[in-house]
C-alpha cells in the first residue's frame, strides 16, 4: 500500500508550499500579535482577506471537498487531500486562508450533502465563497455531551416555525462578527428511538432570542477572531424550511459531518507536528550548550527519532483511513476514523512537548507555534468526542470483528 502522490497533487502541493513560503510564513507571528491585542479583539488582521483573495485566485480554495461533492469540489479524493492538509497545517491559522478551516468545512459538507437547493443557495454558496463564517452548536454545559443522546436543547414545532430553547457551549466561531449561520443540534422527537430523537437545524446567528452568555477561554486563550461561545436559546424561532434533511436525522448528519472532520483534524495535526519537528531539528543544530550543539546530545537525538517515528505512523494511519473512506465510504472507515482520532492528537501533543524541551524557554513563548500545537492537540483529545469514547467504540468494534 503506497499512497504515492499523483503528479496532479504533487503540482498542487508544490504550489501550496510556495504560497506558504511567500505569504504565510512571513506573516506567521503577525497573526498572533494582532489577534492577541485587546484593541483588535474579534477582528481579523487587515491583510488577511487579501491573502484569501490571492489563494482563491491561485486555485488553492475549498480543497477539502472530496470529488463526491461536485460541482463544488476540486475533484480530489481523501487520499489526495491529505498531503495538502498536512502542508497548510504547518501554520495553525493557515487553513482559513484556503477556506479549509473548521467548523466551516464540516458545515459546508453537511449543506452540500443534505441541504435543500434553497439552503444551499442561501448559506452554502456564501460559505464556499468565503463571504461568511458559520458555527456548529452541539455540546451542552449541563450534560455529559460525550454521550450525544444526553443533549437537551428543545426543538419544538409551532405551525410554520420551530422554537428552540436550551443552552450550548464550546460553539466554535460563534463570537466573531463574521459568523452568520449556525447548525444547531437538539431534541425534536423525544418519543423516537434513542438515535432518532435529535435534529439539526439552521439558525442565523442574529436570530432574536440568542444570547451570548460568555466567551470561553481555551487554556486562557480567547481564540479571537472566531472565539468559543456559550449561548442561550430562549424561544428562538426559525422557519420549518431551516430543518436539515428532516426531523430525527441529527445523528446521521452528525456522523456524516464528524467522520471526514476527524480525518481532516488528524492530517492537520500531522502537519503541525511535522512543523514542530522541523523547528526542533533546526534548533538542535543551531543551539550550543556545554560546549557542543544540542544535536550532539544523545538524548536530543533520541527525542528527534521518537518524533519522526510517531509522526510517520500517524501519517500512514491517517492516509489509510482516507483510502478506506475513498473505497468504502464512512461505514467502512469507522474503525480507522476512531484510530486516527485517538492517535493523532496524542502524537501531536507528545511531539510538541519534546520540541518544547529542546527549545527551553523559547519553546513555551510566543516565538514559535509549539505552544499552540500543544494546546490544540490537548484540546482535540476532548473535541469531537473524548479519547475514552473512541477507544471504547473501537474496542467493541474490534472484539466483534475478531470474534466473527
Amino acid at each position: 500500500m503506497g499512497f504515492e502522490i499523483s503528479d496532479k497533487v504533487r503540482a498542487l502541493n508544490d504550489q501550496l508550499m510556495e504560497f506558504m513560503s511567500e505569504h504565510i510564513y512571513p506573516r506567521e507571528h503577525d497573526w498572533h500579535e494582532w489577534c492577541l491585542d485587546p484593541d483588535h479583539l474579534w477582528e481579523v488582521p487587515p491583510w488577511y482577506d487579501d491573502l484569501r483573495s490571492e489563494a482563491r485566485a491561485a486555485g488553492l480554495w475549498n480543497l477539502f471537498l472530496p470529488a463526491e461533492y461536485a460541482p463544488w469540489s476540486p475533484g480530489l479524493t481523501n487520499v489526495e487531500i491529505a498531503p495538502l492538509f498536512e502542508t497548510m497545517s504547518k501554520v495553525i491559522w493557515a487553513q482559513g486562508v484556503f477556506n479549509c478551516n473548521a467548523p466551516d468545512r464540516g458545515n459546508m459538507e453537511v449543506l452540500a450533502k443534505y441541504g435543500t437547493l434553497e439552503q444551499q443557495k442561501q448559506w452554502l454558496e456564501p460559505l464556499l465563497a468565503g463571504e461568511i463564517r458559520s458555527a456548529y452548536a452541539m455540546t451542552e454545559p449541563q450534560v455529559a455531551s460525550s454521550d450525544a443522546t444526553n443533549m437537551e436543547l428543545e426543538i419544538k414545532r409551532d405551525g410554520d416555525e420551530y422554537v428552540l430553547n436550551g443552552r450550548k457551549w464550546w460553539t466554535t466561531g460563534a463570537v466573531g462578527p463574521r459568523c452568520k449561520i449556525m447548525l444547531v443540534m437538539g431534541k425534536s422527537n423525544p418519543e423516537n428511538d434513542r438515535h432518532r430523537q435529535h435534529s439539526t437545524i439552521l439558525v442565523p446567528r442574529d436570530t432574536r432570542g440568542i444570547s451570548l452568555v460568555r466567551t470561553l477561554r481555551v487554556f486562557d486563550n480567547l481564540h479571537s477572531p472566531g472565539g468559543e461561545a456559550e449561548l442561550l436559546f430562549d424561544d428562538v424561532r426559525v422557519p420549518v424550511s431551516n430543518m436539515i434533511k428532516g426531523e430525527g436525522c441529527g445523528f446521521e448528519i452528525a456522523q456524516g459531518r464528524l467522520g471526514p472532520g476527524r480525518f481532516q483534524y488528524a492530517m492537520g495535526l500531522v502537519g503541525a507536528a511535522q512543523r514542530c519537528l522541523e523547528l526542533m531539528c533546526a534548533r538542535a543544530e543551531e543551539r550550543v550548550a556545554f560546549g557542543e550543539p544540542l544535536i550532539k546530545k544523545t538524548s536530543v537525538q533520541h527525542e528527534i527519532a521518537r518524533c519522526r517515528c510517531d509522526i510517520e505512523q500517524a501519517r500512514l494511519l491517517t492516509l489509510q483511513a482516507a483510502d478506506v473512506m475513498d473505497k468504502g465510504g464512512l461505514a467502512a472507515a469507522r474503525a480507522h476514523i476512531a484510530m486516527v482520532k485517538i492517535v493523532a492528537p496524542n502524537m501531536a501533543q507528545q511531539v510538541a512537548d519534546r520540541a518544547m524541551q529542546v527549545f527551553g524557554g523559547m519553546g513555551v513563548s510566543q516565538d514559535t507555534l509549539i505552544p499552540d500545537v500543544f494546546t490544540l492537540a490537548r484540546f482535540s483529545r476532548i473535541a469531537d468526542g473524548p479519547d475514552e469514547v473512541h477507544m471504547s467504540q473501537l474496542g467493541k468494534l474490534t472484539a466483534r470483528e475478531l470474534n466473527q
